[in-house]
């Protein structure tokens, strides 16, 4: 006959949703996050390298008595507006997905994990402060490169026509500029990283102290009511027949009382 397993408390509890911070999923995105992170920083690496420059040519009037000056751009400025519009996109998609994923994972966690958060320790308030700084700074590194990219292609796409021609006045970007897009769109994503892995620490934290709370409740209640003496039932026939000494036991013969006299018989 096969032995069969017991069944424990771990096998009656409900399973976790595979949206938790510590699952495959989490991990994955958070890797795919930096990757995107380094990517964007090469693509604006790139667009600072191909960013049109201006030069300045002399040109006479039409009346023939002065000359002035003109600007003329150095390119038409789509390398540097494929490349931005590319690490813009990429960035804001990349972060969109990761927070939402954090956000679906902590408000699926266990509401036994919640409650067992102590937000009086210590260690709780070192963890809420450094969620709370990484998640702001996220957000401002995020936002200062999303703007330097807009600013870079509102720039680039205004000489897309006609680039070649002279014009009065020209408007290029500061050197410099998508090279700062890309360090913040660089320290955004090692943030949202840093915010992932402290939101993993609380988590495992307030776990923790689920487990300890369940053991402490678990102990009280078997120690709270003493253990109650087992019924003993005996069964018909089991007590022992005892006898005293001076007892007469009954024969085991029975005799008639009196006899009656046939004259007859001899």
């Amino acid at each position: 006959m096969p032995k069969t397993m017991a069944v424990t408390h771990a096998d009656l509890e409900p399973k976790r949703s595979s949206t938790n911070l510590g699952s495959k999923i989490g991990a994955f995105l958070i890797v795919l996050t930096i990757l995107c992170g380094l990517f964007c920083f090469i693509l604006c690496l790139i667009a600072e390298a191909t960013r049109s420059e201006l030069t300045w040519v002399g040109a006479s009037d039409h009346k023939g008595n002065g000359r002035k000056s003109e600007c003329v751009y150095s390119g038409s400025g789509k390398t540097p507006l494929l490349c931005a519009a590319s690490a813009f996109m990429g960035l804001a998609i990349v972060m969109v997905v990761e927070h939402t994923y954090m956000l679906i994972a902590v408000s699926k966690s266990p509401p036994s994990a919640l409650l067992s958060w102590d937000p009086d320790s210590a260690s709780a308030r070192s963890l809420a402060f450094q969620a709370g700084f990484f998640f702001v700074s996220t957000w401002i590194c995020f936002s200062v490169g999303e703007i330097l990219l807009l600013i870079g292609l509102s720039v680039e796409s205004g000489h897309l026509k006609n680039w070649s021609r002279p014009r009065q006045s020209c408007l290029i970007i500061r050197e410099g500029l998508f090279s700062a897009a890309g360090v913040f769109a660089l320290a955004s994503v090692f943030l949202a990283a840093g915010l992932y892995l402290t939101t993993l620490r609380a988590e495992k934290l307030s776990q923790d102290q689920e487990n300890v709370r369940r053991e402490v409740l678990e102990a009280s209640a078997l120690y709270a009511s003493p253990p109650t003496s087992p019924i003993i039932t005996t069964m018909a026939r089991e007590n022992p027949l005892f006898r005293e000494n001076n007892q007469i036991e009954n024969p085991s013969f029975v005799f008639p009382l009196a006899y009656s006299k046939d004259p007859n018989l001899v």
